[in-house]
C-alpha cells in the first residue's frame, strides 16, 4: 500500500464528508434536531481528522535529516492523539446536551431527521469504504477511520430516533440517540489516546513481551546475558529494538549478533535493531554497573532473569 494510494482514498472520503456536513447542519437547525446537529459537528471533526491524516502521511514520507534522525514519522501518532482527544471532548459535550434535552425535550421534525439520516448513512458508508481501502496499520489513518465509522453509527442511531419521533411523537428519542453516539465516541476516542500514548511513552508494541524476548535471546547458544533491552515503536507498524548482549569468551561476536538478528527477524518480525555484543568478562566489575531493566541470563549464567 503506497502513500499515494492512502492520499487518494482519504481525499475521496474528505470530499464526501465535507459536502454532506454543510447540508446536514442546515437541516439540523431547521428540524430542531440535536442528533443531526451533533452529527454535523462530528462530521467537521471527521474532515479535520482526514486532513490531519493527509498532512501526517506527507510529513512521515520526508527523509530523516538534521536533528530529526527518525524523520517526522511520529507526525501520524500526533494526528491519532489529536483525533482521540477531539472524540473525547465532543462526547462530553454531546452527553451534556443530551441530558439537557432529556429533561426539556424540544420539538423535533421526525420526518426530516429520518430522511437526512438515511442519506447520511449512504454517504458515510461510501466514506467508510474509501478509508478502509487505505493502510489502517497507520494510527493516523485508523484515527480518521474511527471518526467516520462512529459517524456512520451516529446516522444509524439518528435514523432510528427520527423514525420513533415520526411514529410516536416521542421527542426524547433524539436525545437518547445523541447519548448512544457519545458512548461510541468515548470508546473510540479512548482507544486512540491509549494507543498513541503507548507510542509516545515508548512502551513495547502490543503482542511483544520484552521479558519473553530477553529470555529467548539469552537462551541462544553462546549467549550468557542480555540486558539494556529496549523495544519500542518509532511509529505505528515500525518496531525498533536495542540491547546489550554478552557472549562466552570463546564465542564469535559477529556470529552471535547475526544469530540474534535472525531470531528477532523470524520470530518477532523486528528488523530495526541496534545490538552491542561483547565477550562476558567476569573480571570487568565496571561493565554496565546499572543496567536498565531486567537482566536475562542464559544457561551459562549464574542466575535466572532478575529485575534490577
Amino acid at each position: 500500500m503506497s502513500a499515494d494510494a492512502d492520499r487518494r482514498w482519504l481525499s475521496i472520503a474528505l470530499v464526501l464528508i465535507v459536502g454532506f456536513m454543510v447540508v446536514e447542519f442546515v437541516i439540523g437547525l431547521v428540524a430542531g434536531s440535536l442528533a443531526l446537529i451533533t452529527d454535523s459537528a462530528h462530521m467537521l471533526t471527521d474532515a479535520a481528522s482526514i486532513v490531519l491524516a493527509l498532512v501526517a502521511i506527507r510529513l512521515a514520507a520526508r527523509p530523516a535529516r538534521g536533528g530529526y534522525t527518525f524523520g517526522l514519522r511520529r507526525a501520524e501518532i500526533l494526528s491519532a492523539q489529536v483525533n482521540g482527544i477531539t472524540l473525547l471532548l465532543l462526547a462530553a459535550w454531546f452527553v451534556y446536551e443530551g441530558i439537557q434535552r432529556l429533561i426539556e425535550p424540544p420539538e423535533v421534525a421526525g420526518g426530516l431527521v429520518l430522511v437526512t439520516a438515511l442519506v447520511g448513512i449512504v454517504v458515510n458508508l461510501a466514506a467508510t469504504w474509501a478509508i478502509s481501502k487505505a493502510n489502517r496499520t497507520s494510527l493516523a489513518v485508523e484515527g480518521a477511520f474511527q471518526h467516520i465509522l462512529n459517524d456512520l453509527f451516529a446516522f444509524i442511531a439518528t435514523a432510528i430516533a427520527g423514525l420513533v419521533v415520526l411514529l410516536t411523537g416521542f421527542a426524547r428519542a433524539d436525545a437518547i440517540a445523541a447519548l448512544v453516539v457519545a458512548a461510541l465516541m468515548l470508546k473510540a476516542g479512548w482507544g486512540l489516546v491509549r494507543d498513541s500514548g503507548r507510542v509516545f511513552l515508548e512502551a513495547s508494541p502490543r503482542g511483544i513481551d520484552p521479558d519473553a524476548v530477553g529470555a529467548e535471546l539469552a537462551s541462544l547458544p553462546g549467549v550468557t546475558q542480555v540486558h539494556d533491552l529496549h523495544i519500542w515503536e518509532i511509529t505505528s507498524g515500525q518496531t525498533a529494538l536495542s540491547a546489550h548482549v554478552l557472549v562466552e569468551s570463546a564465542a564469535d561476536c559477529h556470529e552471535a549478533r547475526e544469530r540474534v538478528e535472525r531470531v528477532l527477524r523470524d520470530q518477532q518480525e523486528v528488523t530495526h535493531t541496534t545490538l552491542q555484543v561483547d565477550h562476558d568478562d567476569p573480571s570487568d566489575q565496571d561493565h554496565c554497573v546499572e543496567p536498565h531493566g531486567p537482566v536475562h541470563r542464559g544457561a551459562q549464567g549464574p542466575a535466572p532473569p532478575t529485575s534490577l
